[in-house]
């Protein structure tokens, strides 16, 4: 409850009702228009689409608001009247020790770095860095390195096709350099 009186979340309830209002006077002022001597399908169409998108508001803010309750969640920073009396993850005990009433910080950060470190062996060996690799490719979203070589295709057209681009390119060069 205190997630949805949020400052944040206040704006979010205000822009998603303004959106699903304007959404819903557009349907209206649309059926209305197609109605009229200079309406057409068009009107009708538009008379349509402004529901679907005044839905697709409400989905949406429902959607976030799920997915942040669930991070809360997730993160044990709900209240205690939503957990229960559950244990979160961060007060679980260790497996193999016997679990006390009430955990002080020392065990919970102690669990806390016990399963980091299960987690991170259990992952990567001794041997290996801890670095991720990088990609096996040059990456798409980058020139093209200048020593790389495009792959050769078996095609005999499409290989024809490109050595005329190539010519053509070269050519181009040569005409515009002074």
């Amino acid at each position: 409850m205190r997630l949805l009186l949020s400052p944040r979340w206040m704006v979010w309830h205000v822009l998603t009702l303004g959106a699903m209002v304007a959404c819903t006077w557009l349907a209206i002022w649309q059926w209305g228009r197609a109605g009229s001597a200079m309406g057409s399908a068009l009107n009708v169409g538009y008379g349509l689409q402004w529901p679907l998108f005044a839905v697709f508001f409400g989905v949406m803010w429902w959607r976030f608001l799920s997915m942040e309750i669930a991070d809360l969640r997730a993160a044990g920073a709900d209240g205690p009247d939503e957990t229960a009396g559950a244990p979160s993850a961060a007060e679980a005990p260790v497996a193999g020790t016997a679990p006390s009433a009430a955990p002080t910080p020392a065990t919970v950060s102690a669990t806390k770095a016990a399963s980091k470190a299960a987690a991170a062996s259990a992952s990567t060996p001794a041997t290996e860095p801890a670095v991720p690799a990088p990609p096996a490719g040059p990456s798409p979203f980058t020139s093209r390195p200048a020593n790389a070589a495009p792959p050769r295709s078996t095609d005999p057209q499409l290989r024809a096709y490109n050595e005329e681009l190539a010519r053509l390119a070269a050519r181009h060069r040569e005409e515009s350099t002074p």
